[in-house]
């Protein structure tokens, strides 16, 4: 990292991961690079995104599993320094698709973050469509973070 004085511990890193309502998922196959913004959920050493059935991000997957996966928190432009006051977070890892019961925790966990106030809703939604659906896991080999506040 090249601001050192920035970078964060990698405990609050991983609040600043956790606490993000969004991130962007970025894949690389045959040096085509892609972006794209998800929601996730973190369980344990884990980062679970959902997804179709097919498309640009489960091809690129199956070529090219290592990811990388970055959330903006707090952020605010200092127009008078023209600079911005931030956290951010971006973590490394391995990609695959998963099925059965880390499938389900995946989910779930979408749901417990997402719409907590409505859980046995969502228990039902997941029911429905868990057929229409994949999950993706991220299984992280690093996070890091910085921060200028």
């Amino acid at each position: 990292m090249r601001r050192e004085d920035r970078q964060v511990s990698p405990g609050r890193a991983r609040e600043i991961l956790v606490e993000a309502d969004h991130g962007v998922l970025s894949l690389c196959t045959n040096d085509v690079p892609y972006g794209v913004p998800l929601n996730f959920c973190v369980l344990g050493d884990n980062l679970y995104v959902h997804c179709a059935l097919e498309g640009r991000k489960l091809d690129m997957l199956a070529q090219n599993p290592r990811v990388s996966f970055c959330v903006v928190g707090e952020a605010r432009i200092l127009r008078e320094e023209f600079s911005t006051a931030y956290e951010s977070a971006i973590v490394e890892g391995v990609a695959e698709v998963v099925d059965g019961e880390e499938k389900q925790a995946g989910l779930v966990g979408l749901i417990q973050k997402y719409s907590p106030e409505f859980y046995d809703e969502g228990l039902e939604y997941i029911r429905s469509l868990t057929h229409e659906t994949k999950v993706v896991v991220v299984r992280i080999a690093s996070i890091t973070g910085k921060s200028r506040k």
